[in-house]
């Protein structure tokens, strides 16, 4: 991530704190939550895991300690 902030409508219901892929443009729209609303950015997916060269970096409820 960069750091900077997306303002996107939720369309898959996420929670606070969860990593997210969100989609833009004209694909923002093509959601059953977001037709026809006027919506640039829409959240498409919850991560449940993410791996970067064969390595687990992330984990959806783990807590590093």
């Amino acid at each position: 991530g960069t750091g900077e902030f997306v303002v996107a409508l939720d369309g898959v219901g996420t929670q606070t704190g969860e990593l997210v892929f969100y989609v833009t443009g004209s694909s923002a729209r093509q959601t059953e939550a977001s037709k026809g609303k006027p919506t640039d950015a829409t959240i498409a997916a919850i991560v449940d895991v993410l791996e970067y060269r064969g390595d687990v970096v992330y984990r959806k409820g783990h807590v590093e300690d």
